[in-house]
């Protein structure tokens, strides 16, 4: 009997702390979502911790509760980009075989998150991130790069995969490649053009003369 009556009460602290540890998740959720909306809705405002509490219907210090400063609000914002995006690449690499192809499908990813996402965008230029700590700025720089690095890999694989090869040196080429997608986001937050808009003509025009045959010796 004594037991049980543990068991039982062991059980029922265990469901509590597992849904304080939901609802403490669910609200950072809530608050990483109030941040991206106001992101969104607010181009060229800088967000404020009371501005965002005030949105989420908490006060400062809940709001500190759960993150324990604004940075720490933008880096869980960086890593749910990096996420959606690099596991989506590695879904591409999986599944594509040929070097074309998975640079067109990795562009055209990154291009359709930026469209579905414009308050995120503004963390992608770095202008939402103007005054803050300067690591955030670092931490997209380094998506790009990692965006880049993952472009080399494809086109210099493609000599083997492929026996096609870059007409440009590949580093020219994935800097070219990884500039475009960046333009386009850019553009996107500047003006509201939708960065797909004519994608798919544009890069028909690029794939054309992005690669050719490798030589083979007689």
């Amino acid at each position: 009997m004594g037991t049980d009556k543990k068991a039982g009460k062991t059980g029922k602290t265990m469901t509590q702390e597992s849904n304080q540890k939901h609802t403490k998740s669910s609200r950072r959720e809530q608050i990483l979502q109030a941040l991206v909306q106001m992101l969104e809705n607010n181009p060229g405002a800088r967000i404020t911790t009371s501005n965002l509490a005030k949105e989420v219907g908490l006060s400062e210090a809940a709001l500190y509760r759960h993150f324990a400063s604004k940075a720490k609000m933008f880096e869980g914002l960086i890593e749910f980009i990096e996420d959606a995006v690099f596991s989506r690449v590695n879904r591409i690499l999986h599944d594509e075989p040929q070097a074309i192809y998975r640079c067109e499908h990795l562009l055209t990813l990154v291009l359709a998150f930026a469209d579905r996402n414009p308050g995120l965008c503004r963390i992608l230029t770095g202008e939402a991130l103007v005054g803050e700590n300067e690591r955030l700025r670092s931490r997209v720089s380094q998506f790009y790069e990692r965006l880049e690095t993952q472009l080399k890999q494809i086109l210099r694989e493609a000599e083997i995969r492929d026996q096609m090869k870059t007409r440009m040196p590949v580093p020219v080429t994935s800097q070219l490649l990884l500039s475009i997608v960046e333009g386009r986001i850019q553009q996107y937050a500047r003006s509201g053009r939708s960065p797909v808009e004519n994608w798919p003509e544009q890069w028909a025009f690029l794939a054309g003369d992005l690669m050719t045959p490798v030589a083979v010796g007689v």
